[in-house]
């Protein structure tokens, strides 16, 4: 279970945005019946996604003002997510044990307050009504890419170096929790800003931000703004997590088809996982990912992939922490662009609470910024300026 009551954009569009200010959730895994408390009356859809059980629910941008603790999940639901889904737009997501349907989904309004408040009432089914009511739906998912308020690059002249950097996780995708509260995707929104300032102080270099707020960006869509920018080369920002809160330190990851240890095929399988965590259905993607992890035709990306991948090893070595055999590999989705070089950088771990003090430290993350414009810098003078 996870949400936020972080708005990175607050003041951008708070006229439009309503105040869910209260969640209650009873019931057994027969029925189960949730209650979301407003303070403006919200316009809202629902829909249901297989694979696994889902409903998910779409409103207006929402500030979640109601403590983590009451959106505990029981009865039928097994997991609830909810926060930022696309400019203008929330979701909550609730994860359910089996098949279920709607029975009630409707806005009430609490006349003596003035408020009023969503009922969910959701009842268990069978896999073939809930197959049919999942065919029967139709619903248009809400636009997540990004609009004008994520940098866009200005174009250059050919020599220009095009970074993309990728603030993992984001909106309704929190990421990983710190043992001290800190939040994945507010530490790699921090560190991606933080590098993008510092590749900026470096000659002929322009950075693409794939979110630059507490929004949700696809994994494929973030793959697609790599390209769409003619990126030389896409860095994935993120802060790991393991069950061992001993384990700590930074790790680069490249593109392989085969895991190189049963540590990154676990860390690749959670990550690929933040789609399906938003809402979203990834039947139309699975053919493809897997044709690109097994095939892995282009050949010369992945040399230069892993080329980066080392130079941002041994600018790391001696200055900040890394893990045993910290270059490894993994099927990263976010890193499944056959033309454009790309690793994945683990800061730390968040489960360990020396990292999670390192990686909440601004000087840190500038100091950790600097070594990895040293690397990319490094990198890009040994591939002749551009990799593609």
């Amino acid at each position: 279970m996870s949400g936020s009551t972080i708005d990175l954009r607050a003041g951008e569009s708070e006229q439009n945005q309503i105040v869910a200010f209260d969640f209650r959730i009873a019931g057994d895994e027969m029925r189960t019946r949730v209650v979301i408390e407003f303070e403006q009356q919200p316009e809202f859809s629902h829909h249901l996604l297989a694979s696994p059980h889902r409903l998910v629910v779409d409103l207006p941008e929402t500030i979640f003002g109601f403590p983590e603790k009451a959106a505990h999940p029981r009865g039928l639901i097994s997991d609830i997510r909810y926060g930022a889904m696309a400019p203008g737009r929330s979701r909550v997501v609730f994860t359910a044990v089996g098949p279920v349907k709607t029975e009630m989904a409707e806005i009430k309004e609490n006349e003596a307050e003035g408020t009023f408040r969503l009922v969910l009432d959701i009842a268990a089914a069978s896999d073939a009504e809930f197959s049919k009511l999942v065919g029967q739906q139709q619903w248009d998912a809400p636009d997540t890419a990004p609009d004008a308020g994520v940098v866009q690059p200005q174009d250059g002249d050919e020599e220009t170096f095009t970074v993309a950097v990728d603030p993992g996780h984001g909106g309704i995708d929190t990421g990983t929790r710190g043992r001290n509260g800190a939040q994945e995707k507010d530490i790699t929104l921090a560190f991606g800003k933080t590098l993008k300032t510092a590749l900026e102080e470096v000659a002929g270099v322009r950075v693409v931000l794939t979110r630059d707020d507490d929004r949700f960006i696809s994994l494929g869509e973030r793959v697609r703004l790599a390209r769409q920018h003619d990126a030389d080369l896409l860095v994935s920002v993120h802060a790991d997590s393991f069950r061992l809160r001993g384990v700590r330190g930074a790790t680069v990851y490249t593109l392989s088809d085969k895991a190189s240890d049963e540590m990154s095929r676990e860390l690749a399988a959670r990550e690929n996982r933040s789609d399906l965590i938003a809402g979203l259905s990834l039947e139309d993607e699975q053919d493809t990912v897997a044709d690109i992890l097994i095939d892995l035709t282009r050949r010369e990306t992945e040399v230069f992939s892993i080329g980066l991948a080392r130079e941002v090893v041994d600018a790391f070595d001696g200055q900040v922490n890394l893990i045993t055999n910290p270059h490894r590999s993994a099927g990263f989705r976010v890193l499944r662009a056959p033309e454009v070089p790309s690793i994945l950088v683990e800061l730390g771990y968040l489960s360990n609470v020396e990292d999670e003090k390192l990686m909440t430290d601004p000087e840190w993350r500038r100091r950790t910024a600097e070594l990895l414009v040293a690397a990319i810098k490094s990198y890009r003078e040994k591939i002749g300026g551009v990799s593609n």
